[in-house]
Order: C-alpha cells, then structure tokens, then sequence
C-alpha cells in the first residue's frame, strides 16, 4: 500500500509537535454482497473503502485525522493536521521502521473474489428454496452472501511496519411466516473468517431451513408470561448475552475510566465458580479472529473470568497508559475513518461438567431461551435488556410449548453470580458488534447454561 519510506516522513510530520507516539493506519477493502428477495436477484454490489488514518499520542491526550487521499502529500496533510490540533511542541523522536510478518493462522483457500458471480447465486438460491419451501405459512424470504476482503497497512514510531490481509464470508437468510394474520420472523446467519471453502463444512440449505423453522415455531406461539424464573440459555448465539451484559464492561473503554461495573475488581470473585470466559482472537478462520488487531498488536488469548475471578480485562494500547497494563490485542475499528478501541474478539463461556439433559431436568418451571435476538446494555451499572427469538416454557424438566415476546432484565454482575450450571456443548454464534469504533465482526459463544434466577419480560 504505502511504501516505508513515505511512512516514515508521514510519522515524521505527525510527532513535529511534540507528540510521544504516532500510527498510521491504512485500508483498502471490498465489500461484496449478492441479495435475493422474492426469489429473484434483485443485486450485486461492490462497495469500496480506502484511505487512512494518522493518531498522535502525548501523554493521555490522542488526536486522529483521516483522509481519502493516500497519496504523500494528502498523508503529510494529514498527519500535519493531527500534529497541529495536539498542539504545540518539539519532535523528539527518531523513526526506524522494520518490516514485521506476523504469520497468518487463518489461512484462505478460496478467495470470494476469484469465485463467479452465478456460483454465488447458487448458494443463496439454495438458503432461499430451502427456507421458501419449508413450510406453506413462509410468506417472504430474503438470503444474502456477503464477502468482505479486508487489507490494513499499520505503521508506528515504535518501529511497527506490518500488513494483513481478513477475508470474512456470510451467508444470511430472514425468512417470515404468517399463521392467523399474524407474522413472526426467523433468521441464521453463519460466518467464518474463510471464503468459499465455507460451504464445504456450512450447508446453504440448512441455513435457510433453520431460519424458516424459526419462524414457523414462533409464528404458532402463544406469549410468554412475565416474571421471575429460572432460565436455561442454549449455546452458540445464546452467548451474546455475556458478550452485550459482561464483555463490553471488561473492555479498556469503560474500565479505563472507572466506568464499568468490573473497574477495579481483578483478582476478585465477581461470578459463579462455574463461570470461565474467555476473548481470543487466534482461533482458527473464526468470525473474529486477527492475525494482528488494529494497532498492530498479534491476537492473543485472553482469560478474562476464570472458575469466578475477574482475571484480565480487553485492552488497547492507549488505554493501556491509563490503566498501567500492557495491550491484549483488542484494539479494533471498523475502518480507517473511526478510532480505534478496546473490543471483543470471540467471546465465550468455556464448557462446564453439566450434562444438557440434567440442566433441562433441574427446571420445575422456567424458560428455555433456544436462540437469542438483540438487545441494549448500560457498561457503567451492567443493566440490560434482551429479546428472546425463540424460547420454551420448562414445566417439570421437559421442554413445552414455544412462546414468543419474551425478553431477559437483569444486570451483568447478577447474572454472572446466577450462572449454577454449564453444559459441555461450547458452540460460537455471529454477529456484528457496534460500538464507538464502529461496527466490527465479533463471534459468541457458551455452552448450555442455567441461570437460577433472572426477570423475564412478557405478557
């Protein structure tokens, strides 16, 4: 992209003022996406994103400026504009950039962009019929492939010149089902960090198959009523709720500044014994993994709760000055035109010693949350409030009729104490996180989990 030696003269031009560190970050990334409504193609897009960024460091104050222009002088404007709005002050920095390759533990097999545009019309067409056809109360379905092709330049007056290349595919379908005028919807949307190669082990056909059976279900469904109960949490996707109630409370951005509900409590027991989480962005083509995050740190493994005690929070390398620890990897933005920040990786809740059946059994009355949808979280108090796509009621350890309209109240550092049992059954459900670096790909993920207690929102 930008060759070392203009990145050089570019960094030079950002630290004139006095700044104590400066980055340049750089982009250039096509997003494709192929869309089917109503069983027709209705487009194809390409949509490109290119340019760069320069942040400046001093002390605990940081200025970005970005810029569409990668050219030398549209960079050196740049950087002059990040080093003027720090303020005034002398360089005192000597730059010396090696070129560092930190390997690539996702590896590609079939890149998205050498691959046809009517193969992959096959495979959305495939997600579509399979939805489609599934049942006569399915009355609308939309199926979308999208592949994203991702390629970041970073340089730093630490010595840091790297490059990485993220290739991303997603196949998604909504199907909606209608039963007595009324319409419920369901939705799958499974991603790797692979290509093609994806559909090899991920079945098109399932994927709208499950969305369709979603909203069938839910569509025959009666409401879930309200109250206090016990709640068993399926795995995969059901993981979202530690990702939106605990996670974002044990990043950098909050914790940094005394604003989470976890600031200030490693070492401390703040959930269950039986709870262990973990951030780690070195698994394998997963939907959030890095090689290196957006600062240039390699991706690491991090344990942020283990057997109950807060152990590590996600951070980035300038929080990382307020808080006196060094940076986990977390830095991430969703590109060059947002600033980047400590953020999740893959999440989960590792696997317990609970047997499925026995959790399922251990429930006089209570919820079973099959697939959970959306929500809202406050980082300072840990309170949250999610929807519930597809939930059970749970009489007497088996699992009953399906409701719908249900939803789960409650705070972070309640729900964490609440966890008594998990499964054995660790499975990692896709989304896309947003937060104040933008929206980026992040995986969750837990196995079967009970919570003892928890207000469940219905009628």
């Amino acid at each position: 992209m930008i060759s070392r030696e203009v990145c050089k003269r570019v960094l030079q031009k950002a630290v004139s003022t006095g700044a104590d560190y400066a980055e340049i970050f750089a982009e250039n990334t096509v997003n494709h996406n192929v869309h089917m409504i109503a069983g027709k193609v209705d487009a194809i897009q390409d949509a490109v994103v290119a340019g760069a960024a320069v942040r400046v460091y001093k002390g605990f104050r940081s200025v970005m400026a970005s810029t569409v222009d990668t050219s030398e002088a549209g960079l050196l404007r740049c950087a002059g504009q990040a080093a003027e709005a720090l303020g005034q002050g002398k360089a005192a920095l000597d730059i010396v950039l090696h070129e560092r390759c930190f390997g690539d533990i996702h590896p590609i097999r079939i890149v998205p962009g050498t691959v046809s545009n009517g193969e992959k019309i096959e495979v959305v067409k495939q997600a579509y019929h399979a939805a489609k056809d599934y049942d006569p109360a399915i009355v609308q379905v939309i199926s979308q492939l999208l592949d994203v092709d991702h390629n970041i330049l970073i340089a730093s007056t630490e010595g840091l010149y790297a490059q990485d290349r993220q290739i991303r595919t997603r196949l998604f379908t909504q199907a909606v089902a209608e039963k007595n005028g009324e319409t419920q919807e369901g939705h799958f949307a499974p991603g790797r960090r692979m290509g093609m190669e994806m559909f090899e082990t991920v079945d098109p056909k399932v994927v709208g198959a499950r969305a369709a059976k979603q909203a069938v279900t839910m569509a025959g469904a009666g409401y879930c009523p309200a109250g206090v109960m016990t709640v068993a949490i399926e795995n995969g996707f059901g993981g979202v709720i530690f990702h939106e109630s605990c996670g974002h409370s044990l990043e950098a951005t909050s914790v940094a500044y005394g604003q989470s509900q976890f600031a200030g409590k490693l070492g401390q027991k703040i959930a269950n014994e039986k709870v262990t989480a973990i951030d780690d962005g070195t698994i394998p083509n997963a939907w959030g993994s890095v090689n290196i995050d957006d600062e240039g740190t390699p991706a690491q493994k991090n344990v942020l709760i283990e057997n109950g005690v807060l152990k590590s929070y996600m951070i980035d390398k300038f929080n990382a000055r307020r808080m006196g620890m060094a940076p986990t990897g977390s830095s991430r933005r969703q590109s060059f035109a947002y600033t980047p920040t400590a953020r999740m990786t893959n999440t989960d809740i590792a696997p317990g010693t609970d047997k499925n059946e026995d959790i399922i059994a251990s429930m006089e009355y209570g919820l079973y949350a099959k697939e959970m949808g959306g929500g809202s979280v406050n980082p300072v108090t840990g309170e949250f409030n999610f929807a519930v796509n597809e939930g059970y009621i749970v009489r007497n350890g088996k699992i009953c009729e399906p409701v719908r309209g249900a939803s789960l109240v409650g705070k972070g550092s309640e729900i964490l104490q609440n966890i008594d049992m998990v499964g054995t059954d660790l499975d990692m459900g896709q989304g896309m996180c947003g937060s104040s670096s933008g929206s980026i790909p992040t995986n969750v993920g837990q196995p079967l989990i009970r919570v003892s207690s928890i207000t469940v929102g219905g009628r």
